[in-house]
């Protein structure tokens, strides 16, 4: 792939991996038409805007950055006039990261639509265009249901854990057939599970990794308030108890073992391998971009422990809970993390001969998630109160106010549900 400056297309630049895309491609001098969608009160231009200020993005780069007001789920992308024109015949390479994660069966038809027909509009519009390679952005996860070796190539239709797995197997598919036929390089790109920097912490997405932790700290600050400042009987109720330096303990098996785990990839490596793999694959290909470690549920247990000060957090086996049925508050702490449970128990091995040839050439390793790295995003996690909170550093605008930023951290009816789950607890 050429270094030389080009004009790049990306949809879903306002999402986590493509905005970190968009972002490094406008360091190395690249045109960037941004595809975003605006919302009843934040126009596209003004959401890209606040993820520029998020970056740090110097006022001198965001010229060449051109926002594109437009929709994937609208044939011809709701783009109009000169705005198409300039998609046809000016991206010389799309990016292509905008999807839905939705793991929600009762969302499959809206699932379909951003990651199934989104596509197809977005292979429309660049038909017989300028446009000569395509950059999909897909996950390690379409193997499905696979057990162990997982292959770094297009691989058959299988059964799937969610409809996101379903969605974007057949999205990988539809575009080696459209690209194939428009004669456009077909590059995909497969993380694994994606959290913040690895140095910083920074981060404005926290699901995945993210959710139960969180849900762990929420109930650490429920039943620490309710034993400090109420009478203590949610706490007693869930047989959560308190010593006299304020540990708390949590009566709370997780299910894990030493045989499976989760795999984690940090968004600094993430960027650094998509960049990598664009450099040295000119022909395209699949490349799984993932930890050669998957971190045990052990491993993840201990260090929740270690940084929130909790005491009775413990990993346990499935005849465990045969033995010994759940209690209330691993029923309740269950019932919120179940969408994550193949994520977090997964003996998949995804190859990765041939993204790791190119990553050693360049010199690039996945950090190890050690109890530092995890320490460092939990608090800046914490800093933010998960996203709700803008940065205490956060940018100052030219009009001398602090530019608030809270992108959607998880969906409105995930939020809900764990709101009333919290209330009835």
């Amino acid at each position: 792939m050429t270094t030389e400056p080009r004009t790049i297309l990306v949809t879903g630049g306002t999402g986590l991996l493509g905005s970190h895309i968009a972002v490094r491609l406008l360091a190395d001098g690249h045109r960037i038409l941004l595809l975003a969608r605006g919302r009843p009160r934040q126009s596209a231009r003004v959401r890209v805007d606040n993820l520029l200020d998020w970056f740090g993005v110097p006022q001198s780069l965001r010229s060449k950055l051109k926002v594109l007001d437009g929709n994937l789920d609208h044939p011809g992308l709701d783009l109009h006039g000169r705005d198409r024109q300039m998609v046809t015949e000016e991206a010389e390479e799309t990016i292509h990261c905008a999807s839905d994660t939705s793991f929600s069966t009762r969302k499959r038809q809206h699932v379909e639509r951003t990651n199934i027909r989104g596509l197809e509009h977005l292979l429309d519009v660049l038909q017989g265009g300028a446009c000569r390679g395509f950059h999909l952005i897909s996950t390690a996860y379409t193997a499905g249901k696979r057990s162990g070796s997982c292959p770094e190539d297009f691989a058959p239709a299988v059964a799937f854990h969610n409809v996101y797995e379903e969605t974007k197997h057949r999205a990988e598919h539809l575009a080696k057939l459209r690209c194939a036929q428009n004669r456009i390089v077909l590059t995909v790109h497969r993380p694994s599970i994606v959290y913040g920097d690895s140095v910083t912490g920074r981060t404005f997405l926290f699901n995945a990794l993210y959710y139960p932790v969180r849900t762990l700290h929420f109930f650490s600050k429920l039943y620490g308030r309710d034993i400090r400042e109420q009478d203590g009987a949610k706490a007693r109720a869930m047989g959560v108890t308190m010593d006299p330096d304020e540990t708390l303990h949590l009566p709370l098996r997780i299910a894990g073992s030493e045989s499976h785990g989760i795999n984690l990839i940090p968004v600094d490596h993430f960027i650094r391998a998509f960049m990598a793999i664009r450099a040295d694959a000119p022909q395209g290909g699949v490349f799984h971009i993932v930890n050669p470690d998957n971190i045990t549920i052990g491993r993840l247990v201990d260090y929740t422990r270690r940084f929130f000060r909790l005491k009775g957090l413990r990993t346990a086996v499935p005849d465990d809970f045969i033995d010994s049925p759940r209690n209330g508050l691993e029923l309740l702490f269950e019932n919120h993390i179940q969408a994550y449970g193949s994520y977090m128990q997964d003996n998949r091995i995804f190859e990765n001969a041939k993204s790791e040839a190119i990553l050693h050439r360049h010199g690039i390793t996945c950090p190890a998630f050690t109890y530092d790295v995890f320490a460092t995003c939990m608090r800046y996690a914490v800093d933010v109160d998960w996203g709700r909170s803008p940065e205490p550093h956060a940018a100052i605008r030219t009009d001398g106010k602090r530019q608030p930023f809270s992108p959607e951290t998880q969906p409105d009816e995930a939020r809900n549900e764990v709101a009333a789950g919290y209330r009835n607890a």
